[in-house]
């Protein structure tokens, strides 16, 4: 990320780093912590998607196409769909927490 991030969406950032890693983690690498990078090629998309307000669905679909095309793997939709429902409703408490930062 080429530019200074505000405290709101640093802590979605970070946030979001979290979630991919410890609870999205399609190639089970969560218990490594050499492997703390792993999704870090996904975070900066899923992060703007979040901050766009992109729909469930279009960050879903994301996230599959990474797991089939870019990981090899088949697409786990139900994991893919808790993951990103807990990224939204994450967004939200951060939203209400912060209601006059952008």
């Amino acid at each position: 990320m080429g530019k200074k991030l505000s405290r709101k969406d640093n802590e979605l950032y970070k946030s979001t780093d979290e979630v991919l890693h410890y609870i999205w983690d399609p190639i089970g690498v969560s218990g490594s912590p050499y492997a703390r990078d792993e999704y870090w090629a996904y975070l900066s998309q899923v992060f703007s998607m979040l901050k766009n307000n992109e729909c469930k669905e279009n960050i879903v679909n994301y996230l599959l196409s990474v797991e089939e095309e870019n990981l090899g793997l088949r697409p786990n939709q139900k994991n893919a769909e808790n993951t990103v429902d807990f990224l939204i409703e994450h967004k939200k408490k951060i939203d209400e927490e912060n209601p006059n930062s952008t």
